[in-house]
């Protein structure tokens, strides 16, 4: 058996020291433990050993024990209650958008979802060097369509193209399988099968019931792993978790914004509840504001106004909201999309696995998507996907936010039309879904209650 998935590596134990050094930590007693276990080169069997394991779960173990920076410049709580006293107030909203319409812009939030990350995964992994490089030596840059694999053999060759990933353009028949549309048919099914006051245990429980631990990864297959072993949460979050913040929470979120139109607080109150089981802090933060700003789409036409109706959900005081306030000042002072794209590349190394999967790069590249978009469902997507980072993840927010501004019928017929109103998933009893019904069916628990 290949436990190669199960284990604590070298990896995890550098991705820890940035986690906490970033989350406000004093590690400087464990430093020498830091270097000792996360050197590079150590061979597999020494890696799978016991005695490794068991060094590096109690190095995180201490992590978990040591004090905050008495210096530490942010305010980041993960209770609830704490979290909402620390808010800073929002736009003031119309009212959500009902009947027809409402129908109309789940179906433009479920489809735009399914295509922006669509966009994005066959080249989700890719730093820009070779995405520009691919499009560049194919005469198509900036980004303005689905990657394909038909091309020249010495451009194949070049970028390393996988012509059997199914994510490119010739392969789709459908919206294939991805953790990205996974988790939306997983909340919407948490909800159907709990109720809306669904607890963070009903989440693990179905989990466990109803998602292969393999088709979970980094913070979900800890936390996974962890209440499979009854560390529950919201323990199960923080223990032995090095990806803790990372944006696994954040691509959860769009159920819980659909099935709260023009009520981003409850939106994100539901988010809470279901980031807390893997995530903390920024990690959190992450799902509550996309959630919230997808509730609050509904409402409005503008994604700016969105984006502050979501950021009115979380901590004023934390880098996220700090990091995403500071892109809207780039829009606001007429910076340039590739400008604003380096910025993000020149604070967070995208070659540096935590930099490239964490919630607070990645939400400023969905930002960017949607500031930088104009309104345009296409440009928005494109411009989250460009920049490289998380790119199917990005690429599915944006295309949730924006499909749920504009609605269905104003998206562009070329994205949507490769997926055949058909998805495929890995979640029990939705392996083959219609994108349409989905729709129809979130409609029906807002109607219902849930």
């Amino acid at each position: 058996m290949d436990t190669t998935w199960l284990r604590l590596a070298p990896g995890d134990v550098r991705t820890e020291r940035l986690q906490a050094e970033q989350e406000g930590r004093q590690i400087e007693p464990l430093l020498e433990s830091f270097e000792d276990l996360g050197a590079e080169g150590r061979p597999v069997e020494e890696v799978a050993s016991q005695v490794y394991q068991e060094a590096v779960a109690k190095l995180l173990d201490t992590v978990q024990r040591a004090p905050m920076r008495e210096d530490y410049p942010y305010d980041e709580p993960s209770d609830l209650e704490p979290i909402r006293d620390r808010r800073r107030a929002g736009p003031g909203l119309a009212d959500a958008v009902t009947a027809d319409a409402l129908l109309d812009r789940l179906r433009g939030a479920w489809a735009g979802r399914c295509a922006g990350c669509l966009l994005g995964k066959p080249v989700e992994g890719w730093r820009r060097d070779r995405m520009y490089g691919y499009l560049r030596d194919l005469d198509r840059f900036p980004l303005d369509r689905y990657f394909e694999a038909d091309v020249p053999e010495e451009v194949k060759n070049k970028y390393q193209v996988d012509p059997s990933n199914p994510g490119f353009i010739e392969n789709v028949e459908a919206m294939p399988e991805d953790d990205d549309t996974n988790y939306t048919v997983t909340g919407l099914a948490v909800v159907r099968t709990h109720g809306p006051d669904f607890s963070s245990e009903d989440v693990a429980d179905f989990w466990l019931r109803n998602i292969p631990l393999l088709h979970t990864c980094t913070a979900e297959r800890i936390a996974y792993r962890n209440v499979a072993t009854m560390v529950l949460p919201s323990e199960s979050a923080s223990f032995r978790n090095p990806y803790r913040e990372w944006i696994g929470a954040q691509i959860r979120a769009d159920a819980f914004g659909y099935l709260n139109p023009g009520d981003p607080a409850a939106a994100a109150e539901w988010a809470w509840r279901d980031a807390r089981l893997s995530h903390i802090k920024n990690g959190i933060y992450g799902e509550m504001w996309a959630a919230a700003t997808i509730a609050a789409a509904f409402c409005t036409d503008d994604p700016k106004e969105a984006m502050l109706a979501g950021l009115a959900q979380i901590p004023e005081n934390s880098r996220l909201v700090q990091s995403i306030d500071k892109v809207i000042e780039w829009h606001e002072a007429g910076v340039a999309f590739d400008d604003a794209s380096e910025r993000v590349h020149a604070e967070w190394d995208e070659h540096r696995g935590h930099d490239w999967c964490h919630t607070i790069s990645n939400a400023m590249i969905v930002a960017i998507g949607l500031l930088w978009g104009e309104g345009d469902f296409a440009l928005s997507i494109c411009r989250s996907v460009q920049p490289c980072f998380d790119t199917d993840c990005n690429g599915a927010t944006v295309g949730s936010i924006m499909g749920a501004l504009l609605g269905y019928d104003a998206l562009p017929e070329p994205w949507l039309s490769p997926m055949k109103d058909t998805l495929i998933t890995g979640v029990a009893g939705y392996h083959r879904v219609k994108i349409s019904e989905m729709a129809e069916l979130t409609q029906s628990m807002i109607a219902g209650g849930g």
